[in-house]
């Protein structure tokens, strides 16, 4: 049975290829689409075509992927929500997630389209039809080649939002910062836990004591009507 579900999804991912090939081309140079095989997380993509968020094959799933690894197989597809890349790219995505015959759920489709340009007429039609509006404050979607830079950099956002380093913190803020590492798919990453004690300074028994402590906080029911 896991042979045929291996080969199975092998196909489904060869079949997918020359279809990243067709997305990109249709699209233009402001778009990217990347093909994600997320049973090797660490060097998840299989396929891409275009440069927009910089993905190479054998590079690690981006946080979104994280985020959808964490999900399993209660997973959905994320359809054009825009961000920005940590170089100030804005981009439109859809993150279309790809299941076996089972259900189960073993990678994805992911199409990335700079809409830079065309935030820039609109901006400008609005001023020259004298509309200003308010600049959309956007999330900043980490892409990476390397899963290892990817947790670094969630952590480092995490960790800004707070009002100082892991030492000024109070208990409070410490469970925060590791629920809301958690409520983006972080730790579902092999090692991750390793590498958040390393980038915070602190024992790999410390990390699991505060993940585990936010996760009971996280499921404590507050009260309230029913």
């Amino acid at each position: 049975m896991g042979e045929t579900l291996a080969a199975e999804r092998d196909a489904i991912l060869a079949a997918l290829t020359p279809v990243v090939e067709g997305i990109a081309a249709t699209f233009g140079p402001l778009c990217d689409v990347v093909l994600h095989d997320y049973r090797t997380p660490e060097k998840s993509v299989v396929a891409v075509a275009g440069s927009v968020t910089g993905r190479t094959v054998g590079g690690a799933m981006s946080e979104i992927g994280i985020r959808v690894l964490a999900r399993g197989d209660e997973a959905a597809d994320e359809l054009n929500y825009v961000t920005r890349t940590r170089g100030g790219t804005l981009v439109k995505s859809s993150t279309m997630v790809l299941r076996d015959s089972t259900g189960a759920v073993f990678g994805a489709l992911c199409v990335n389209v700079d809409v830079g340009a065309v935030s820039q007429v609109h901006g400008l039609l609005g001023a020259l039809a004298g509309v200003r509006p308010e600049p959309a404050e956007l999330p900043t979607t980490t892409f990476g080649n390397d899963i290892d830079a990817v947790v670094d950099a969630l952590v480092d956002v995490h960790q800004s939002k707070q009002r100082g380093s892991w030492a000024e913190l109070d208990r409070a803020e410490r469970l925060e910062l590791f629920g809301g590492l958690d409520a983006r798919g972080v730790f579902a990453v092999r090692g991750a836990v390793e590498q958040v004690a390393a980038r915070l300074g602190i024992s790999r028994a410390s990390a699991y004591n505060y993940l585990s402590q936010a996760r009971a906080a996280h499921d404590t029911p507050t009260g309230g009507p029913a």
